[in-house]
């Protein structure tokens, strides 16, 4: 038996365990509230961002990553908005990679919309980072222009193509959208697998305001397996990332793809996963509006008492799921954040 795995049978890792029996391991980290695209399902046109005074420091993301990794996570995602638009976001990361050294922490992962790739590829592996997501909804430049409101869509490709040279292991995320993308998505699953990228399709969830009507947006990811299932042969595998994600792969192509279903099949009952918000608000569920203010913990104090405590009330608050819905009948948006500011 190794050192390492002698030493963890010797002083095993605390855990963050819900009322429900599950061991929280994974946290993901929104840096930033800010993004350089304006995805139509995702953000309001005209955003108004948060002042800088009410978003945590690189130094207090630090001090309060390190301390769920003390209390037992194992796996961290850094999101946004886009956390690669994060003055010195660099610095952070290659500091946070002091924990995979050490052992303590697993993973560290990305969510991004590829537009910072190029810059940032080789930084990210040199830093620890093995894989990453790209957010992707559309293979066609003026469609992409229009869901995110002004973007490039080369600059993404020539991200995701600079990723992968680093030695990033890139997946790719698609919201399907009904009359958006619904006519590309066998389109994106043979060009994600050609290119050796996982595919995750994702059904849109009723998070934030928006400028349009949710309804006209939703796509059942059951409709989207039987359209798939007419032309690939489709075989569920066991795979797992740490995330909702339910993998198959798909034999004709070789290549894995992924179904998030918060609507059409509750991922709820093996949620391991906490998002803390870039000012420092933990939510315990990203389909309840119930959060502890872990940003008044950290300035409380220097010590991490009060911030480990503030975390261990958070956790004993984990609802066993979301209550997510989108139906004609039902007027209000269930949660009023933007997908932007929980970080996805």
């Amino acid at each position: 038996m190794g050192q390492q795995a002698t030493d963890k049978l010797q002083d095993p890792r605390p855990e963050l365990i819900d009322p429900f029996g599950r061991a929280v391991t994974y946290l993901r980290v929104s840096v930033t509230d800010r993004c350089d695209l304006r995805c139509v399902y995702c953000m309001s046109e005209h955003m108004t961002f948060l002042p800088k005074k009410d978003v945590l420091s690189l130094e207090e993301l630090d001090r309060l990553c390190t301390v769920f990794i003390e209390k037992g996570v194992r796996k961290i995602r850094l999101t946004g908005g886009e956390p690669l638009v994060r003055k010195n976001i660099m610095s952070f990361i290659r500091g946070l990679s002091r924990h995979l050294e050490g052992g303590a922490l697993d993973e560290i992962t990305i969510t991004t919309n590829g537009t910072q790739l190029e810059r940032y590829a080789e930084d990210l592996y040199a830093a620890g980072v093995r894989r990453i997501n790209v957010s992707l909804d559309t293979l066609i430049a003026e469609k992409f222009k229009d869901v995110t409101r002004w973007g490039d869509i080369q600059k993404v490709f020539d991200g995701i193509k600079a990723a992968k040279e680093a030695g990033l292991h890139v997946k790719l995320n698609a919201v399907a959208l009904k009359n958006f993308n619904e006519d590309e998505l066998i389109p994106m699953l043979e060009w994600a697998h050609s290119k050796g990228h996982d595919l995750t399709f994702i059904e849109t969830m009723p998070l934030g305001d928006i400028d349009g009507d949710r309804n006209d947006q939703y796509l059942p990811l059951s409709e989207v397996r039987k359209t798939l299932s007419a032309k690939f042969t489709l075989t569920d595998i066991p795979y797992k990332t740490g995330g909702p994600a339910r993998y198959m792969r798909i034999e004709e192509t070789g290549g894995r793809l992924g179904f998030i279903t918060p609507l059409t099949h509750n991922f709820c009952e093996s949620c391991n996963r906490v998002r803390v918000t870039c000012t420092g608000q933990l939510y315990m569920c990203l389909g309840q509006d119930d959060q502890k203010d872990l940003r008044a913990a950290l300035r409380a104090s220097e010590g991490n008492e009060v911030l480990s405590e503030a975390i261990d009330t958070a956790i004993s608050r984990k609802p066993k799921g979301h209550d997510f819905i989108i139906d004609r009948d039902s007027k209000s948006t269930p949660v009023s954040r933007h997908m932007s500011v929980t970080g996805g």
